[in-house]
């Protein structure tokens, strides 16, 4: 018996029709990202074994998941602040806790968003280093692996593009010319691989029936082969993800 994290980008967001667009602070979804949604609700196999609902707590996430997962049975969706997007441009900056309770309400847990959440600067745990998003990916994980607890529970967390990358170490299949190798609202099915819970990383490994899903028809990459190209990707999406130095 081991937990599975089935991980999803958000739908399309106002911020992903243009580069001028990522100017706009915390986002709404598109029409299209809404059809996303409800096609993503249709096509999910596993409604009836979800357990717990995660998402970041920008707005475009947890709309994301509210449309595509939410059921009363399933809220509050359990907000963590550490699943945010990498970037601190203003499309990746969240809003207050004030307006997410306005919006989302009941449907919302937000006791695991600081106060300093949408704070990005130098010195931030939220700074946009690769040192520091690889401590948040971290972290994330460990919450998750917490959450999900020791039994075959399914838990369904939304994020972003960019973090997602972080979050599984799986750099491949990124086109040249895009900071993310995942489409919007495609989803990816984890375990942890050591479900003893002693792996201070908390390290994710896709299952065997996702990557058969995504009609992967290499050998998933080995740890080592992970590492290669986790130092080449990095480097390349760099500007995209506009992470620091």
């Amino acid at each position: 018996m081991a937990p599975t994290i089935h991980l999803v980008r958000h739908a399309q967001g106002v911020h992903n029709l243009s580069v001028e667009n990522e100017s706009i602070r915390d986002p709404d979804l598109t029409t299209l990202g809404s059809s996303q949604c409800a096609d993503l609700r249709t096509a999910f196999p596993y409604h009836d074994l979800v357990t717990r609902l995660v998402a970041s707590p920008l707005r475009r996430t947890l709309a994301t998941c509210v449309a595509a997962f939410g059921h009363d049975s399933l809220y509050p969706i359990v907000a963590l602040d550490v699943l945010q997007e990498v970037s601190d441009s203003p499309c990746d900056t969240g809003s207050s806790t004030q307006r997410l309770l306005d919006e989302f309400g009941g449907r919302v847990d937000l006791a695991r968003v600081s106060d300093g959440w949408t704070e990005k600067g130098a010195g931030s745990v939220f700074e946009p280093t690769l040192e520091k998003i690889a401590e948040r990916a971290r972290e994330s994980r460990t919450a998750l692996r917490a959450l999900a607890g020791s039994g075959d529970d399914h838990v369904v967390v939304v994020s972003h593009g960019g973090m997602l990358h972080f979050l599984t170490d799986d750099w491949q299949g990124i086109p040249n010319g895009r900071a993310t190798g995942w489409d919007n609202c495609e989803y990816r099915s984890y375990q942890f691989a050591d479900p003893s819970g002693a792996d201070d990383e908390a390290a994710l490994v896709e299952t065997e029936e996702s990557w058969r899903r995504r009609k992967l028809s290499t050998k998933p990459p080995s740890p080592t082969e992970q590492r290669e190209l986790r130092a080449v990707m990095q480097d390349r999406v760099a500007p995209y993800l506009k992470i620091k130095a």
